[in-house]
């Protein structure tokens, strides 16, 4: 019984880590590289295509604050440059967007015009890696008897039935 609450443990445990990203530092990436966030000169889609992006990373972004803005926005939004209904919006010119959760990020320039012509960014994020921490869970501890029998019985890794009547007598075949 103990083994089987702790394989449970470990595996909540495993599972916890992998959608939070317990213990994993994340990579830093700075959006553009030299550039930065701006109008010119960088194909963000191939920035991005270069890289992969995880739970618990960080995109830089570096810009004028004076011409430039990070918006954050919904697919539908990021597809029509329609930076008015934001999910986020940041605009001190040295941003960092921390990655918290698995899947599609859309970022574009707020100012109009710009992600028309290119300064939008477009991410999927994927589960944080678990490293070290992915050691595989030991499964149940079997007695020497069991492992040298030549196929495990099916109901080995069950466990016990509880039953409300009483076990038949050992004589009971004797008795009748």
């Amino acid at each position: 019984m103990a083994s089987i609450n702790c394989k449970s443990f470990f595996t909540s445990l495993m599972i916890l880590v992998a959608l939070f990203g317990v213990g994993v530092d994340g990579k830093v990436h700075k959006v553009g590289d030299s550039s930065g966030w701006t109008m010119m000169g960088v194909d963000y889609q191939v920035w991005a295509s270069s890289r992969t992006f995880q739970v618990g990373d960080s995109l830089v972004f570096e810009y004028n604050n004076e011409f430039h803005d990070v918006t954050e926005v919904t697919p539908h939004d990021f597809e029509l440059c329609y930076s008015s209904n934001p999910l986020a919006r940041y605009q001190t010119g040295s941003d960092t967007v921390t990655l918290t959760k698995p899947g599609f990020q859309h970022f574009i320039c707020g100012v109009p015009g710009h992600c028309d012509i290119g300064q939008k960014l477009d991410i999927l994020v994927f589960p944080a890696s678990l490293g070290p921490v992915a050691a595989p869970v030991p499964g149940p501890v079997r007695s020497p008897i069991s492992s040298m029998s030549p196929s495990p019985s099916p109901l080995a890794d069950s466990p016990p039935r509880s039953s409300m009547s009483p076990s038949p007598s050992p004589l009971a075949d004797f008795t009748n």
